[in-house]
């Protein structure tokens, strides 16, 4: 970028050799003056913004209404422990031990340092500079150049040349004034990044929670079905050996024998199935919490009733109760922030600098009085022409931010599905639960009437046998929407922010 810049400096040096290198300005007056015309110049002459894009209007959650909640929702939200609500220590301790050693947690907590990081330089910018400098040289003056005179050996003219070792020590400062808040707009975009990176540590810590617990009570829910299916296999057995009795005794065909043999071996399989199904949740669960600890063996536990409900104040609350949407709140305060920035670059920069030290030809006189030298420098920097990369960066980072609102925009649409999706959800499955309840319960007395036959000595015991498959099925389909209320509960807690709160809001979006 080529630029125009002034220099008014105001220095004072008690080291004689080097009065020639600076201008002396003593006159207060006369530095203010200058000032003020430089400033003047410098507001006239700089780059000009072709272009100022308008941002995207945000959703304004308060305008939202989810008509499809049921009657008699709850009147709270998620709390921060939710999965404790299922009153399972062997699940606590999973996902706490998930918090606590989850690789994709470790990762998603070394970009909030970053962020974190860069929050810290952004306003060390903002703040001047202190350095203490020192050096010392040993050069030979050249005879035929500008310094000439010294490379003579003339006491009397003060010169010892051709060969000096000078020294110079001391403090050097500098701060941008930062007149039009570039440096504070990069400081307010680096805190909005930091936020919301941890809005994003927040929103993976209730994904590992909500994974670790369905895939506990997935494991609860295979082992339930898993009972059935050994019941069911118990029960074949005694139809298949009653069969081969029949079959023995001529009474029943080939055929009748071989299907009963093959309905037994398909039992079997699924029994398989099921237990492959097991190791597969168990590695998925161990991927979750870590290779730190081993999964230790889980004891099999009753599938918790579950009461899901919703909140009052849906609508608004959502914002600050979903991470997600906390976290793309944040990108979008950055994202303007660094428009105020990328438009304060529009205009001059103005610096001061000044030192403060020693500075001598002999290193002998290094420490006298004579040798100290102190200044300060007025420094004005502005865009005049630049080949358009100021409006280019400008339109970048609008664009950027109006990305960044359309992308909340949709996050917005998304959750509000979510929950939608998941009201429906738990409605349908708890409709499902209640009418596959009444056939079980129908089941349920055809075979109590039939083991009562069966204690009569009106019929066989292979009868109760054929009697309980049909309740043992209805049971499995029962166990079965009893694991998808789980997941959609899970799932429903999840899209309600799972006890996450915002701890405020951004002042720019």
């Amino acid at each position: 970028m080529k630029s125009s810049s002034i220099i008014i400096n105001s220095s004072k040096h008690m080291n004689k050799t080097n009065k020639k290198n600076h201008s002396i300005i003593p006159n207060k007056k006369l530095l203010r003056s200058s000032l003020l015309i430089a400033l003047s110049f410098a507001i006239g002459g700089c780059a000009m913004i072709h272009s100022d894009k308008t941002p995207l209007p945000q959703t304004d959650l308060s305008q939202i209404h989810i008509n499809d909640a049921p009657a008699g929702a709850l009147r709270a939200w998620p709390g921060n422990h939710w999965w404790q609500n299922y009153h399972n220590p062997q699940l606590n301790q999973l996902v706490e031990q998930a918090l606590a050693d989850s690789p994709s947690l470790a990762v998603v907590r070394q970009r909030v340092e970053i962020a974190k990081a860069q929050t810290d330089r952004a306003r060390a910018d903002d703040l001047p500079i202190v350095n203490f400098g020192a050096d010392v040289e040993r050069q030979k003056m050249s005879a035929e150049g500008v310094m000439g005179p010294f490379a003579l050996d003339d006491p009397a003219a003060g010169t010892t040349g051709p060969w000096y070792t000078n020294g110079t020590f001391g403090l050097q400062a500098s701060y941008d004034l930062d007149l039009w808040g570039k440096n504070r707009a990069q400081v307010e975009s680096a805190l909005g990044v930091y936020k919301a990176r941890q809005a994003e540590l927040a929103e993976s810590e209730l994904l590992v929670s909500s994974a670790v617990t369905q895939i506990y009570w997935d494991i609860q829910t295979v082992k339930a079905l898993q009972d059935i299916l050994i019941e069911v296999k118990a029960q074949e057995a005694i139809i298949a050996d009653t069969d081969r009795k029949l079959y023995n005794e001529g009474i029943i065909s080939s055929l009748e024998q071989t299907e009963t043999e093959t309905q037994f071996t398909k039992i079997d399989e699924q029994i398989d199935a099921s237990r492959g199904n097991l190791l597969l949740l168990r590695a998925n669960l161990q991927a979750l919490i870590g290779l730190k600890t081993p999964l230790p063996a889980l004891k099999t536990v009753p599938l918790p009733d579950v009461i899901s409900t919703l909140p009052q104040n849906l609508s608004y609350e959502l914002l600050a109760r979903r991470p997600d949407l906390q976290a793309a709140h944040w990108y979008i305060d950055a994202s303007l922030s660094q428009v105020d920035a990328a438009k304060a670059a529009f205009y001059p920069e103005i610096n001061l600098m000044g030192f403060l030290q020693n500075d001598a030809l002999h290193l002998s006189d290094l420490f006298r009085g004579s040798a100290q030298q102190m200044g300060g420098i007025l420094g004005l920097t502005l865009p005049i022409f630049d080949g358009g990369r100021l409006n280019a960066n400008l339109s970048i980072v609008q664009s950027n931010s109006n990305l960044n609102i359309a992308s909340y925009n949709k996050a917005v649409v998304n959750a509000v599905t979510e929950v939608t999706k998941g009201i429906t959800q738990i409605q349908t499955i708890s409709d499902q639960s209640a009418h596959q309840t009444e056939v079980v319960d129908g089941d349920q007395k055809i075979w109590s009437l039939t083991q009562m036959r069966f204690q009569a000595g009106l019929i066989s015991g292979v009868n109760v046998a054929k009697a309980k498959l049909p309740l043992l099925a209805e049971q499995s389909k029962l166990i079965e929407l009893h694991g998808r209320w789980i997941d959609a509960d899970i799932n429903l807690t999840k899209s309600l922010g799972g006890g996450y709160r915002a701890s405020g809001t951004s002042s720019k979006s």
